[in-house]
């Protein structure tokens, strides 16, 4: 059983040109940008930020949101050297499918299912919750929410995965076009936010900065209290704690949800006009790190962060209700809506892409791989979209958002690691972009993405470990004897 077998660069470029199996290429570097944009500022610039300062560092989050920016502006260089080699759909999976082997590709495969998912769902589901507020806060008596017992089930992230299936079906240059023009709006109303906001700072409010660390017994006790403390505090045997340094290092964690856009983009290489030379720059210019410094300033000095934690759900739009500031609310509501929205659109690709580039590899059913005349794999999206929206609709979004970070990271580390790996294989490969300091730097940047990860809930990891395993099931029970490196139909990468 050989699970390290590896593609060449020149089959995973060939396979692009299959007959049935090929994506369209229209997409130019500033449609990247704003899908990488679109899916930034979206869920994390509005309600995760004000969640990890609430219930992990106070307002040192503005830190947490810094160190999870230069993390992920590092991540994004080892990115942008394999986009400019290897402009096919599948990013990460396909970066490491060439470099370290089938048994990596597949987990790094997995992980990406799971972060886009995960995130996609997330989205969907806080769609509904902002929508419904929305309503609240006009006026409205309209609530998408059915009650049967202890099951609530919610229709509005139906309708919005819905609309932007439809739309992905019709063409991703059409969607990109939609999801350009909200996108607009929304940074229009999150500048709105920042400036408004400033008029109700007060500096009481970041007094202290860093909030003293408090056991996590405060907020939950027991068993309760453990699977949500850091692997990294349960494994050596600290007490389970918020804020403090170590509430910083888990808002960091937390709060990198917010940062996966570029790696949602990167899926995109293989619809991407000049792929060499616009993936690049399209993975690069969707990072914003400063918009999220000053909604994190905006947030954590308009209201005590302890305020904030008496919060059910704590938002942007619940900081501006607490300082009577009601017609703002209802407008940053209104930009909630609209910029979840765009967020959905990118994550419905993104995932699509990934199955799309494993089934034409043959890890999942070659089905799932074909594209209709409009150069999308029809069939694939509309699955992906039920999924999607099933899940989004009826579990519990605060389960759902730290598995979204711990694929991200997990996918990063991998990508970091194969850095100095195909520099050492395959130095002939012409790279529009090299990341500096190589093989210095990657690694640094795997350490990073890993202690980060140690510091997401021993809840977060044993779930992720059952994922993980699932995945492996799946692998050994299908996906390894229905690969098409194993079945013949291509020959083994030979780059030892």
């Amino acid at each position: 059983m050989n699970v390290l077998r590896k593609k060449s660069v020149e089959q995973t470029l060939a396979e692009t040109e299959e007959s049935g199996r090929s994506l369209k290429r229209d997409l130019t570097w500033w449609d990247l940008a704003i899908m990488g944009v679109a899916v930034a500022v979206g869920a994390g610039i509005f309600s995760i930020g004000a969640q990890a300062a609430a219930f992990h560092a106070g307002p040192a989050v503005i830190i947490s949101f810094l160190i999870a920016g230069v993390v992920c502006g590092a991540a994004v260089m080892c990115y942008a050297e394999f986009a400019s080699m290897i402009p096919v759909a599948g990013s990460a999976y396909t970066f490491t499918y060439t470099t370290v082997g089938e048994i990596v590709a597949w987990v790094i495969g997995w992980d990406l299912i799971l972060e886009m998912l995960m995130a996609g769902s997330v989205v969907s589901k806080y769609w509904g919750v902002y929508l419904n507020d929305f309503f609240r806060l006009v006026g409205w008596n309209i609530n998408t929410n059915v009650t049967i017992g202890s099951f609530n089930f919610d229709f509005a992230p139906i309708i919005v995965v819905a609309f932007f299936t439809a739309l992905l079906v019709c063409g991703t240059k059409i969607g990109a076009r939609v999801d350009g023009a909200l996108t607009m709006l929304k940074i229009a109303i999150v500048l709105f936010v920042v400036i408004v906001g400033f008029f109700y700072v007060k500096a009481e409010n970041f007094t202290p900065f860093i909030p003293p660390s408090e056991p996590a017994t405060a907020t939950g006790s027991g068993l309760a209290a453990t699977m949500e403390q850091p692997l990294w505090q349960w494994a050596t045997g600290m007490t389970p704690s918020i804020y403090g340094i170590a509430g910083i290092i888990s808002g960091a964690a937390l709060v990198f949800f917010a940062f996966l856009g570029f790696d949602v983009v990167a899926t995109t290489s293989e619809e991407t006009v000049n792929p060499k030379k616009n993936v690049p720059l399209g993975v690069g210019m969707g990072l914003i790190i400063v918009l999220y410094t000053l909604v994190a300033i905006v947030t954590t000095g308009m209201v005590s962060y302890k305020d904030l934690a008496k919060q059910k759900d704590p938002s942007l739009a619940t900081a501006f209700e607490m300082v009577g500031a009601d017609w703002a609310a209802k407008i940053i509501s209104f930009g909630i809506v609209i910029g979840l929205a765009t967020v959905v659109m990118v994550l419905l690709l993104g995932l699509t892409r990934v199955v799309f580039a494993m089934s034409r590899d043959g890890l999942l059913p070659r089905s799932l791989s074909h594209t209709g005349k409009h150069g999308t794999p029809v069939r694939l999206q509309i699955a992906v979209g039920v999924v999607m929206a099933l899940i989004a609709a009826s579990c519990n979004v605060s389960i759902l958002a730290d598995m979204v970070n711990i694929g991200t990271l997990s996918a990063f580390t991998l990508v970091s690691i194969s850095i100095p790996i195909m520099r050492k294989k395959r130095p002939d490969l012409k790279r529009v972009f090299k990341i500096p300091g190589n093989p210095w730097v990657p690694i640094l940047i795997a350490l990073a993405n890993i202690w980060l990860m140690l510091n997401l809930s021993v809840l977060t990891w044993i779930r992720f470990v059952v994922w993980l395993a699932v995945g492996f099931c799946i692998y050994f029970g299908y996906g390894y004897r229905h690969a098409r490196l194993g079945t013949g139909e291509l020959e083994v990468g030979n780059q030892e």
